[in-house]
């Protein structure tokens, strides 16, 4: 039977290709997740109670988008880039999650691939009380000079 040796051929591509379709979506679900994370953990920050410790907020809000999201939350790394709990503060948060380089389905993922990373940024509430006023003024913007 001539030909017979193309279907194993035909499986292992099949076999490849659907790893290859797995990998990529194990980067997007990654992407997705932590993109999550660093929105939730800047607007725990800015929305933080006066008395209460922002970053660590920050910190357990991020953990937890990346938890709902199906993700280990003890492999992700939370880092403030601009932080400072005064009125019209610009607050950044990077929020960082390692995807294993070869995933399998049903089985987990192996080896050293990528890196997901996402930013967000929000201003902390002008008229929020209790809390002191900064260097930068609300109203700062183009003057009409």
């Amino acid at each position: 039977m001539a030909g017979g040796e193309a279907l194993p051929f035909g499986v292992l591509v099949f076999v490849v290709g659907i790893l290859l379709v797995a990998n990529a979506w194990a980067v997007v679900d990654a992407k997705m997740a932590v993109t999550s994370a660093a929105r939730e953990a800047t607007r725990a920050y800015v929305e933080s109670p006066v008395d209460a410790d922002p970053m660590a907020r920050a910190e357990a809000a991020a953990r937890e988008a990346v938890r709902a999201a199906g993700r280990d939350p003890s492999r992700v790394t939370v880092r403030a880039l601009d932080s400072g709990f005064t009125r019209c503060a610009e607050v950044r948060f990077e929020v960082r999650y390692p995807v294993p380089a070869l995933t399998i389905p049903l089985i987990g993922g192996y080896g050293r691939g990528f890196t997901a990373i996402a930013r967000h940024a929000e201003i902390v509430d002008p008229y929020r009380s209790g809390v002191p006023r900064g260097e930068r003024r609300c109203d700062a913007g183009p003057s009409n000079a």
